[in-house]
């Protein structure tokens, strides 16, 4: 062969490089993807064992009020309803979502749009060290303030959702701060000058042209938090009660589907009812991380259109 087409058609060392960047780049994206499918199977095949080894109605699974796997009820078939964990789940996560999305709104506008130096020298670090603090913490501070501060205002023992959604408020508030502070800042800065430009003032430019364009921002962030809030599992069981009960008021003891997993999961044999039971609860916090993160697409999708 010549030479010089040989030389040619000989590979570079820097496609040879690229070549290698690529393998490592796909293995590493084929490994992820097999693990998280590795998680799902795991997770399926646990969870619903629950209904087709152990033919548990899904209806009464849901829907049922009473949780206890080790006995049977009236007609013969295992109290493992439900109900009462997947409501407190809910009910903490959309309370604390409400608590802390005005705070975090008002925190990002002042950290971005009122006084950036101050909010960057001040703000900025606290909000980082909210974001560091173990859960174990945040539980122990519950535990000694929130709950006995529950108890001497609104009566009753102190556990309950009430003293779980406080908690969860501190906790989630830096996700949403910092990530609408992100979104305040990506908007364009010619919003604000043709805003300002025809006679708005500043209150009337953040409310009504910068908080309108960042609302997609600002519903991706509330989501995210509402996704950490509902998979909190060691801080809200020191503060809820841990009782399998239908929430009947936000200061009465209650439960959520990740308190009453981490009380039992190693109290179980597993393959027993009582274990595939919790399995199925894991499987439920599963499909509602998915059911978030297919809400933050939804939301970044329309705010792209837009």
């Amino acid at each position: 062969m010549d030479p010089i087409r040989e030389s040619l058609l000989k590979k570079s060392k820097a496609s040879k490089l690229e070549m290698r960047g690529k393998i490592i780049t796909y293995f590493c994206i084929g490994l992820i993807v097999a693990i998280v499918l590795a998680i799902f199977y795991f997770v399926a095949s646990k969870g619903l064992a629950t209904f087709f080894t152990d033919k548990v109605s899904i209806k009464d699974f849901l829907l049922g009020k009473s949780w206890n796997p080790g006995t049977l009820d009236k007609s013969g078939k295992p109290e493992v309803g439900a109900l009462p964990m997947i409501s407190g789940s809910f009910f903490v996560t959309f309370l604390s979502a409400l608590i802390a999305t005005p705070f975090a709104i008002g925190t990002a506008i002042f950290m971005v749009e009122i006084s950036p130096n101050k909010g960057s020298r001040i703000l900025q670090p606290v909000t980082e060290l909210l974001v560091g603090i173990p859960s174990v913490v945040y539980g122990f501070i519950g535990l000694s303030v929130v709950v006995p501060f529950v108890r001497s205002i609104f009566g009753g023992t102190g556990f309950g959702i009430l003293s779980g959604t406080f908690v969860l408020f501190v906790m989630i508030l830096p996700t949403v701060t910092s990530m609408t502070v992100d979104t305040l800042k990506s908007v364009p800065r010619y919003y604000r000058e043709a805003s300002l430009a025809l006679g708005a003032t500043r209150w009337q430019t953040i409310y009504k042209v910068i908080l309108r364009a960042a609302t997609p921002g600002i519903m991706t962030a509330v989501v995210f938090g509402m996704a950490r809030a509902f998979g909190e599992a060691l801080a809200v069981q020191m503060v809820i009660g841990n009782a399998s009960l239908m929430p009947s008021s936000l200061i009465t003891p209650s439960s959520t589907l990740t308190s009453i997993l981490t009380m039992g999961i190693g109290n179980t044999v597993m393959g027993s009812l009582e274990n595939n039971a919790l399995w199925s609860l894991a499987l439920i916090l599963l499909l509602m991380s998915l059911f978030f993160n297919m809400v933050v697409r939804v939301i970044g999708k329309r705010g792209a259109l837009k």
